[in-house]
Formats: structure tokens, C-alpha cells, sequence
């Protein structure tokens, strides 16, 4: 049976749950490799990689747990469409995981990207997020003596 490759695309959301769970849910479902794509949040170059790379080190240990093998982190291009298609110049992806904030706040589905990375013949899902930096565990609460 063939490996699908997902290429999962996502900044701010990449430790949420709902990603992880998804990340799980495709795992299940048949024989994958994930990779992250994290476009940097800003153009300025130092500042966007140093961020990208904080996200990267939250995000990965928790994806592979999800994905049961490793998940290799790529840094992208502010811009994130630019950032997809120069990844799948180098490389070949057979589905793309979108993970984004939720639709009111989320720059990227107002510039519609998963509709743009669907055009380039691959199939999207999308993940949103119900807050940026969604609690991975519930809340402990302190009950006293």
C-alpha cells in the first residue's frame, strides 16, 4: 500500500487540538508522513523565522505523538500560498491539512487559501481553530484543603 505524504499548513494553530486531533484521525485512517509547513507570521525576515521556529519546537512533538513517526518542520514565506506552492516545487504531497484561526479572524481563509492550494490538484482539508492558542489540557483547578 502506498504512503500518502500530507503537508500540514499552519502558524498560530499548529499546537491546537484540533489539529492534533486531526493529525490523529488521519493517521488512522491509512498509512501516512506528515511534514509542517509554518509560514512566517511577518515579513521581516529575523523576527518571523525566530517566531516560526518557537512554534515549530511546541508543535512537533505534539504532531508526532498524533502522527506516530517524526514530522519534519519547514519554514516558509510570509506568504503563505507562496510558501505552499515553493515547498511542492522540491517535494511531492498528495493532501494538504490547512490549520487556521477561526473564519472571523483568520488572514488566510479571506485570501480563500484553501481554495488556491486545491486548484494546484490537491485535496484540502480545512482545520479551524476555536482560539489562537487553544489549552491543550483542561484547566486544574485548585480545590483546597
Amino acid at each position: 500500500m502506498d504512503i500518502a505524504r500530507v503537508l500540514i499548513v499552519a502558524n498560530r494553530t499548529a499546537a491546537t487540538p484540533a489539529l492534533i486531533a486531526a493529525v490523529r484521525e488521519r493517521a488512522a485512517r491509512g498509512p501516512c508522513e506528515f511534514a509542517l509547513l509554518v509560514p512566517q507570521l511577518i515579513a521581516e525576515e529575523a523576527f518571523g523565522e525566530e517566531e516560526a521556529r518557537k512554534t515549530i519546537e511546541l508543535a512537533i512533538p505534539l504532531l508526532q505523538e498524533a502522527a506516530g513517526d517524526e514530522v519534519p518542520a519547514i519554514i516558509g514565506t510570509s506568504d503563505a500560498m507562496l510558501a505552499v506552492e515553493r515547498v511542492l516545487v522540491h517535494e511531492h504531497y498528495d493532501e494538504v491539512i490547512v490549520s487556521t484561526l477561526p473564519e472571523r479572524v483568520s488572514h488566510w481563509l479571506k485570501r480563500d487559501l484553501p481554495t488556491r492550494i486545491e486548484r494546484l490538484g490537491l485535496p484540502v482539508t480545512v482545520v479551524r481553530a476555536h482560539a489562537a492558542r487553544e489549552p491543550l489540557h483542561p484547566p486544574i483547578r485548585y480545590a483546597g484543603p
